[in-house]
């Protein structure tokens, strides 16, 4: 079922709305849709470089409002929607322990899963269900869909095709990477 919405949602990428359809993407990626909005992005940014800054505007844009309707399903349907959706995505056992710390160091979750391989869509579920502040939910949103779409965006827009395979099988481990350090050295210069 995954790889025909994967091809569903590439199939898009042709389309002469394709912008709107990876504004829809986007959207409903932040709290239920599987495929990342980079599928249908990473094309639509090659077959037209001049467009790549508008086209992550609207996956950032997008992706942050989609993050807020996953933050209410949180705050306002957890048991009927939230539970349900965390469960099928096989994260049911360690939510319990989670909610316990995740507000504490809900600025640095939502960063993460924003710009890493990690489900951003169970972080805006989780920010929504500990109530962690809003405004910090968006913010940090903003700051981590935009890192992650601009990024892609720039690095084709500069070096075109070629960077493509580097950006679909080893770009979310370098922001991982980026990440783990970042937060290393914050708690290294914290305990120094």
């Amino acid at each position: 079922m995954i790889r025909r919405l994967y091809d569903w949602t590439l199939a898009w990428a042709e389309h002469p709305r394709a912008l709107w359809v990876l504004a829809f993407v986007a959207f409903i990626e932040s709290s239920v849709f599987p495929i990342p909005p980079d599928v249908l992005m990473i094309p639509m940014i090659l077959a037209a470089p001049r467009k790549a800054f508008l086209i992550a505007g609207v996956a950032t844009l997008s992706s942050v409002i989609g993050g807020m309707l996953g933050y209410a399903i949180g705050a306002f349907a957890w048991e009927s929607l939230g539970e349900p959706i965390l469960t099928s995505l096989g994260k049911a056992e360690a939510m319990a322990a989670f909610s316990e710390r995740f507000n504490g160091v809900g600025f640095w979750a939502v960063l993460t899963a924003g710009v890493t391989p990690f489900p951003y869509k169970v972080i805006t579920i989780m920010s929504g269900w500990t109530a962690m502040p809003l405004g910090t939910f968006i913010i940090t949103s903003i700051i981590a869909r935009g890192l992650r779409f601009f990024i892609v965006a720039v690095l084709l827009w500069k070096f075109g095709a070629p960077i493509r395979d580097f950006i679909e099988r080893r770009l979310g481990l370098m922001f991982t990477l980026f990440i783990a350090l970042l937060i290393g050295g914050f708690a290294v210069v914290r305990y120094i």
